[in-house]
């Protein structure tokens, strides 16, 4: 009986193709730049019709990538209920809600104590607060929203998928340098969420991972003979390959998470096999 289970299971294997997401939206946080450029420009290419999910003062930057994909901007700030409710509804508009890849994110280093000992240099509270609310709180509350869209949708196959969220967490969430205990506290609380909510979401069909990304070339680090000089500060800890990561790379990393219908509760490191130093 167990025999005979598996061959029948064995000839349905067989047939399976990847999640088919040509025709459906996908909601990408962050998409004006970056990784969710990347990101957004890649699910177009597979027939996704794409959202671009950003803060209002980015969408003149979004319209190259809004000219690539075809897509929409929809202004949002990830931590308000409304708006990315309105972006959620503005993706139904375009199709069935099958992805969301959330790379809206913000950093802001700064040390747990100052130099001089006085208790007004510590670490700014409200940083804290800031980071964690945009990049923890706000990756949930598009998970939250978006997956209950997906939730509605028509399952794709026999095994009652419907969809797939991506989330962006970060190397620092295992191996945060000096300065990062918000963004690392941030990225580590996204980390830890992704299985708990892909075993909530299985219910209805929803996988869910997490890439942490290495040393990816974004705007994150800023521009200018600073922003270099960090940079190559940084470059002699890359293993390989000895370079900073592509958005592009990142990018097919995530599409593939959105498309394998066998990946799901994972937290992967995309990083070239770097292990950050302290600083």
């Amino acid at each position: 009986m167990h025999g005979a289970y598996l061959t029948e299971r064995s000839r349905a294997a067989a047939t399976l193709r990847n999640m088919d997401i040509s025709g459906a939206s996908a909601i990408v946080t962050g998409g004006a730049s970056g990784l969710g450029e990347a990101t957004a420009l890649l699910l177009a290419e597979r027939g996704a019709k794409v959202v671009i999910v950003d803060l209002p003062r980015q969408e003149e930057k979004a319209k190259d990538v809004l000219a690539a994909t075809g897509g929409v901007f929809a202004p949002t700030d990830v931590t308000d209920e409304e708006q990315v409710i309105a972006a959620v509804e503005a993706a139904k508009e375009l199709g069935p809600v099958r992805v969301l890849v959330n790379c809206a994110g913000i950093g802001w280093p700064q040390r747990t104590i100052g130099k001089d000992g006085q208790y007004s240099s510590a670490h700014g509270l409200d940083i804290f607060k800031k980071v964690v609310e945009i990049n923890l709180i706000g990756t949930f509350n598009c998970i939250r929203l978006a997956a209950t869209a997906i939730s509605q949708s028509e399952p794709l196959d026999e095994f009652g998928e419907r969809g797939a969220i991506v989330n962006t967490a970060s190397v620092a969430a295992y191996d945060g340098q000096i300065g990062q205990a918000a963004y690392s506290a941030s990225k580590g609380g996204v980390v830890g969420m992704t299985l708990p909510i892909a075993r909530d979401l299985s219910a209805v069909g929803i996988r869910v991972n997490t890439i942490a990304p290495g040393f990816i070339d974004t705007p994150i680090y800023g521009a200018g003979d600073a922003a270099d000089g960090f940079k190559n500060k940084l470059a002699p800890n890359l293993l390989f390959p000895n370079r900073f990561g592509f958005s592009r790379e990142f990018a097919t990393l995530a599409v593939e998470l959105v498309t394998n219908s066998y990946m799901n509760g994972e937290s992967i490191r995309c990083d070239g096999g770097v292990r950050m130093p302290p600083k």
